[in-house]
């Protein structure tokens, strides 16, 4: 990790599992203070002492609000959000399920925006703070399985692209997360192969060194990121193409 350590207080949300988890415990074994909020408050519980526990239905805008001020009124402004909580499901497109999308939009799009609404007035008014959500390079590219998924790290890629150039001129920056394949409680619900699959743990160090750089996107593995970019450059006929033999196994 290159790059100081330059926050006093974070806030860490999907912090139960994966790589919000480890960003959290990465973040306070640095000394930085670290809350830390999912839906289950034993999972919350079960990080250890010296992180401040805050149960949170992200997709409740009010409770998002009272989180904050909780956290602020206890360990003082936030000068670092990450906001990872998302849900993942794989799309059975012979079981189409509209339930399936909306709840993943909710929590992995309007769970994003509603922390933000609770969170960047604050930081504007101090003119100061850093900003970032967990999307993922599924929001580079349409793939199989993700049609519930991928849309919604689209909209968060998308998202911070809208919020960047004016939310900066307050002195406050943003930072979109594009993880590849992580090992994760909902990665293991994949039945397919998953190239440069990363363990969760060195998703979060790499996340960390991005955040404390300031980029604007922190994507990784370099590799995977490249060959999606390319992807997503290609003429549609060619693209489905390489989607469908690679992806698809088809002929």
């Amino acid at each position: 990790m290159a790059d100081p350590i330059v926050w006093k207080t974070a806030w860490i949300t999907g912090a139960s599992t994966g790589i919000g988890r480890e960003i959290a415990l990465q973040l306070a074994a640095r000394g930085v203070k670290v809350a830390v909020s999912a839906r289950s408050a034993e999972k919350l519980a079960a990080l250890g002492p010296g992180l401040m526990a805050v149960p949170l239905d992200v997709t409740d805008a009010s409770a998002c609000q009272a989180a904050v001020d909780k956290i602020e009124a206890q360990l003082g402004p936030i000068d670092l959000a990450v906001l990872g909580a998302g849900t993942y499901t794989p799309v059975a497109i012979d079981r189409l399920d509209p339930g399936q999308f909306s709840r993943m939009m909710d929590t992995n799009y309007m769970g994003v925006v509603n922390c933000i609404a609770a969170l960047a007035p604050r930081m504007m008014a101090r003119g100061q703070g850093h900003l970032s959500w967990i999307a993922s390079v599924a929001g580079y590219v349409g793939l199989p399985k993700a049609a519930a998924y991928g849309p919604t790290k689209a909209a968060l890629i998308n998202l911070g692209e809208c919020l960047y150039p004016e939310i900066k001129l307050k002195g406050v920056r943003v930072s979109v997360i594009n993880p590849g394949f992580v090992e994760t409680p909902l990665t293991a619900q994949n039945d397919f192969e998953m190239p440069f699959l990363m363990k969760a743990d060195e998703a979060a160090r790499r996340s960390i060194d991005g955040l404390a750089s300031g980029r604007f996107e922190i994507a990784y593995p370099r590799r995977f990121v490249a060959i999606l970019k390319t992807l997503r450059a290609l003429p549609y006929p060619l693209f489905f193409r390489i989607i469908a033999r690679s992806v698809l196994k088809a002929g």
